[in-house]
């Protein structure tokens, strides 16, 4: 049965509301923010979001008994698809084997640097009630933020995912790779452009450090610097002040993020390259249930044709590069540079309605005038 975006909702507020139930006095206040909108200072806080090993804000696993983990986890599988839920499930196991690929040396004044354990989950007002609400979980490469109006998903995103590293080996010489196809096919589509095209899209001969949109709230052309993925506190990352994606202003200027999008558009693909085309957008919008992705929205031609694709760096598989999808309500960005072309990060956004903005200004208009 194909879900629904009313459907979906109920299962989120009913998984939620137990989780909820199942806290303690103390945790309760940590766990509970404002109701998005509300217009009590929580709106600043439910739209900062990090994609880095910080403070998410929220109540975190150590936090929790494990009965609430299974809670948790819960409510995590609610707003993913099976696949989008195994996805998120293997990258928070991969702190362990990040922890083992640096030697479980890396000490950053915590008890754990690499821990499974910090991941934070916080609901924003009240489950399933007649307000809007929502809620976010987030990690080390994990963020994932919902917005619940009128007992419907209203946005899913931004929606980002990580993995370092992004490939690591498994027992019978078969490779772990969370991430794989949206890299492979992407790789393939770039690959597949004639010359004239592929000069079009790829813009930069080398990748920037990290996407270029960074963690900001909405979405626009300014630079985001290093010290911004993290929340202050006692660790401050190497470099702090330098820009995230490290490129120098000219190189910058060639990837800045602007309303016409850079690149070819679908519009410019053979059939086979259109279907690629829409598989590599089914690795970012199928991370959600079927009833509130939007890719069947790109059933339609002239939704595909306006989808346009930039590459940075080599296309050479096992080098670093980065590459994004850009059209109407649509933004996706990848990078795998870090760690010698072994670290991904791969993120989904609507430029339009990240965290449910226009649809909360909807709301208001129609139940507080």
């Amino acid at each position: 049965m194909i879900d629904t975006g009313r459907e979906v909702a109920n299962r989120m507020a009913e998984a939620a509301l137990t989780w909820l139930d199942s806290l303690d006095d103390d945790q309760r206040p940590v766990a509970v923010g404002p109701p998005p909108g509300s217009g009590e200072g929580g709106e600043g806080e439910r739209t900062r979001w990090f994609y880095t090993p910080t403070d998410h804000g929220g109540l975190t696993f150590h936090q929790q008994r494990p009965a609430q983990h299974r809670l948790v986890m819960r409510l995590v599988a609610s707003g993913l698809s099976e696949a989008g839920y195994n996805t998120v499930a293997t990258v928070l196991g991969l702190e362990n084997v990040l922890d083992r690929v640096e030697g479980f040396s890396v000490n950053w004044g915590r008890e754990r640097t690499r821990d499974p354990g910090m991941y934070y989950l916080r609901v924003f007002g009240e489950p399933g009630g007649s307000r809007p609400w929502g809620w976010r979980f987030g990690g080390h490469h994990v963020s994932l933020n919902y917005l619940v109006a009128d007992g419907r998903v209203a946005a899913t995103t931004p929606c980002f995912l990580g993995a370092d590293p992004a490939a690591s080996p498994l027992l019978g010489g078969a490779t772990l790779r969370p991430l794989g196809a949206a890299e492979d096919l992407a790789r393939e589509l770039v690959r597949s452009l004639g010359p004239e095209l592929a000069g079009r899209a790829v813009l930069l001969p080398r990748a920037p450090d990290d996407i270029v949109s960074g963690n900001t709230a909405r979405i626009d052309d300014r630079v985001v610097r290093r010290s911004e993925l993290w929340r202050p506190g006692p660790y401050t990352p190497d470099r702090a002040e330098q820009t995230a994606t490290g490129l120098p202003d000219a190189d910058r200027q060639a990837l800045a993020l602007i309303p016409s999008p850079k690149g070819v558009p679908g519009a410019e693909l053979d059939a086979t390259q259109r279907e690629v085309l829409r598989a590599l957008l089914g690795t970012y919008l199928d991370r959600v249930p079927d009833g509130v992705s939007p890719l069947p929205r790109y059933d339609e031609p002239a939704a595909l044709d306006a989808v346009y694709l930039a590459w940075a760096g080599s296309t050479t598989a096992g080098e670093p590069h980065y590459y994004r999808l850009q059209g109407p309500r649509l933004l996706v960005e990848w990078t795998n540079v870090q760690r010698g072309g072994n670290h991904a990060h791969a993120v989904w956004r609507d430029p339009e309605t990240d965290f449910g903005g226009d649809v909360l200004a909807a709301h208001h208009a129609a139940h507080h005038v």
